[in-house]
């Protein structure tokens, strides 16, 4: 499509219009999600997963205690910060048109429900292109832990409003860089059904 035209006959109103397309002259690749493994992760951080992890009782066997799940890594001059997302589904289709990524410290992503979420990782070299981007769908009871540097985009959240543990760094200097891409990207909504 290169226009929109929305008529309504007679002059009620309207609550939402969505179109669905791509712009004239520009062809949106699609990015289909994979599923979130720590083998395919690896290149970017950790998958935060207690469903194959060793414990120990504690609390006199009212609590089991998952030690050293991730290693956190803060740059010098940095704290770590412990602090709460709340987050809210995205609609899909979605644009991708920018990434993130912070140079001084990892960032833990930790749940604290159930709804799935989308991880779109683009690696840690100076810069990302369209090309170097990566879609994991997590099932919704695995969190990730970004490496320092790595590119990546903000929580994309898929079924319902939900908190997120947020543990990265609480600095006195800048630690987010932000880049467009050299074209933007089509998340399609036609995603993989929910695993048990």
């Amino acid at each position: 499509f290169s226009h929109v035209k929305l008529e309504i006959y007679p002059d009620g109103g309207v609550a939402r219009l969505r179109v669905f397309g791509k712009p004239a002259g520009m062809t949106l690749a699609e990015l289909k999600p994979e599923p979130l493994t720590a083998e395919a992760f690896a290149p970017y951080g950790d998958v935060i997963d207690i469903s194959e992890v060793d414990f120990r009782q504690i609390n006199d066997g009212y609590a089991d205690r998952f030690e050293n799940l991730t290693n956190l890594d803060i740059a010098e001059r940095g704290n770590p910060a412990l602090s709460i997302f709340r987050s809210r589904p995205i609609l899909l289709p979605f644009r991708v048109e920018r990434m993130e990524r912070h140079p001084l410290a990892s960032q833990a992503f930790l749940p604290a429900g159930t709804s799935r979420f989308l991880v779109l990782v683009g690696g840690n070299s100076d810069t990302v292109t369209s090309n170097d981007l990566r879609l994991f769908v997590t099932n919704g009871r695995q969190g990730i832990n970004f490496r320092r540097g790595v590119w990546h985009h903000f929580n994309l959240l898929l079924d319902q409003e939900q908190c997120f543990y947020v543990i990265d760094r609480s600095n006195p200097d800048a630690n987010t860089e932000e880049v467009d891409l050299d074209r933007p990207i089509l998340i399609p909504d036609n995603l993989p059904a929910r695993t048990s």
